[in-house]
């Protein structure tokens, strides 16, 4: 893993055995390297969860896909993360989390400015179309 620079985890669902597949040993341990690391890892949705499952955000802050009462928050709080259920992204230290799929753009944004820099990223936004 060391030729890799970072980690980005989609959000799924658990109807495509999202969760199976994303709480295997094998996959909690990449993530784990990475945070040893001081990797950045980018998380959309409830891929925030497999992070909190890895124990990586045991003791920090994040967030979670936040509809449906908020179950899949509780169950992150459950794993010893501190919710913040108001926000849309959370970046603690090395890892972003976020609430829902419509964070994916701002999420890898995010990413890239922890990757290259703040004015690399806005010129990315503004080749894109991006305006504000």
């Amino acid at each position: 893993m060391d030729e890799f620079d970072a980690l980005a985890i989609p959000g799924g669902f658990e109807e495509t055995n999202f969760y199976e597949d994303a709480f295997s040993e094998e996959f909690l341990n990449v993530i784990r390297t990475f945070d040893r690391q001081n990797k950045p890892i980018a998380c959309v949705c409830v891929a925030g969860l497999v992070v909190a499952k890895s124990g990586a955000l045991k003791d920090r802050s994040g967030t979670t896909y936040h509809f449906e009462k908020s179950l899949r928050q509780k169950q992150m709080r459950e794993m010893g993360v501190q919710v913040k259920h108001n926000e849309r992204i959370v970046e603690d230290r090395n890892i972003i989390t976020s609430s829902s799929p419509e964070t994916a753009l701002d999420v890898a944004f995010c990413l890239l400015e922890k990757l290259t820099n703040e004015n690399n990223t806005r010129e990315v936004r503004r080749k894109m179309g991006f305006t504000y």
